[in-house]
């Protein structure tokens, strides 16, 4: 049997710690990856911090972290897409709370990961450039797809013209790593894509395949949104980023002219938790900011009913329950990356070799990257 580690979390806003881990063999409908690459995500050092508040069902010690890139080494009795040496990304479950299992979570040595959330890496991607896709393409797959959402028609490898379904897509935040998925999925089921971002990026974005892109920093930019909206059939919104979902509220709420699906999917949460990281921020610190989610999410929860706008926000490892993640992972992924019509964006920034260097990476990220994936290598 091999020999695991992992780096684990071992108390609540401690530091992760690398250590001895059990190996864990797969259940019938899972696999065992040996990881070559692991992505990070906000969710990740968001856990570190407060995740005894907003994740109240894991237990330190536990293994944190969603992305996975790596090499098949046993699968379960009932696996039949792949077999022992398969590379292969996968969307690691362990903090889902149906799951609640440190053996699938990202950063160890090995995970269990589900087959249905386990896609295969072609050969003209690296590990540490595919595995900036898991967690990023099921959260916009969550928003975009699944039938509490938006409910989009599902993509395809040869998608049809945008104008044969004539509905439009506004994603607020298309240069993050959800956002730069979602174009992505967006486009592959026939939609056209209106988005924002900083003018650094919008040949990024347009690159993806959106057909407008907006700065979102400018004064103007509800204004212009909505004017770009104005008289199309309208797919619904997916709004990414700090702030994003007030301020797609405040777009449909002078939308005229518009008819379509006035619905909300929103991959935000409107509090910052980085000053938490702060030895000097206080015992208060963190009763004050989940006082602030809380408000937040109740006024525009308000703002939204009052304007007769739809809502909801994206668990991203809900797709596990759902066929959306076997449409994205067993059927859309495979062909889309192999026929290079969908990229693995955005590109990774790797921050360093082996599970010591995961909590390096984890403060890299919250204090931001730009069209960046933290990655590191193992």
């Amino acid at each position: 049997m091999p020999t695991n580690t992992a780096a684990w979390l071992v108390s609540a806003k401690s530091q992760l710690e690398v250590g001895p881990a059990p190996y864990t063999p797969p259940a019938a409908n899972q696999v065992v990856v040996a990881n070559r690459a692991v992505s990070v995500n906000p969710v990740d050092w968001m856990l570190q911090l407060v995740g005894h508040v907003i994740f109240p069902w894991i237990k330190p010690p536990f293994v944190l972290g969603t992305d996975v890139a790596g090499e098949v080494v046993e699968i379960g009795s009932a696996v039949t897409r792949f077999g022992v040496g398969d590379r292969v990304i996968g969307l690691a479950v362990g903090t889902d709370k149906d799951c609640n299992d440190a053996a699938e979570g990202a950063f160890q040595l090995f995970t269990v990961l589900l087959e249905k959330m386990t896609a295969p890496i072609p050969a003209s991607l690296g590990f540490s450039e595919a595995v900036v896709l898991p967690l990023a393409a099921a959260t916009a797959a969550c928003g975009l797809f699944q039938k509490d959402h938006l409910a989009l028609q599902y993509p395809s490898a040869a998608p049809a013209a945008p104008a044969a379904i004539g509905s439009t897509l506004l994603i607020w935040g298309g240069s993050t790593s959800v956002g730069s998925n979602a174009i992505q999925l967006a486009v592959a089921a026939g939609y056209n894509v209106v988005t924002t971002a900083s003018p650094r990026n919008f040949d990024y974005v347009t690159n993806l395949g959106a057909s407008q892109v907006f700065d979102y920093n400018s004064s103007s930019a509800v204004s212009d949104v909505r004017a770009a909206l104005a008289g199309k059939t309208l797919a619904g919104v997916l709004a990414i980023g700090h702030g994003s979902a007030g301020l797609c509220a405040d777009v449909l709420k002078g939308l005229t002219g518009s008819a379509g699906n006035r619905f909300i999917s929103t991959a935000s949460v409107d509090a910052r938790f980085e000053r938490l990281a702060d030895s000097q921020s206080g015992p208060l610190a963190l009763p004050r900011t989940m006082l602030r989610i809380v408000g937040s999410v109740a006024s525009f929860r308000i703002k939204c009913l009052l304007r007769g706008i739809r809502t909801k926000a994206i668990f991203a490892t809900s797709l596990k329950a759902n066929e959306v993640g076997s449409v994205i992972f067993e059927q859309f992924l495979p062909e889309a990356l192999a026929s290079g019509r969908y990229v693995a964006a955005p590109a990774p920034r790797v921050f360093g070799h082996g599970l010591q260097s995961i909590q390096s990476a984890l403060d890299a990220q919250r204090g931001g990257v730009s069209t960046r994936k933290v990655v590191v290598t193992l």
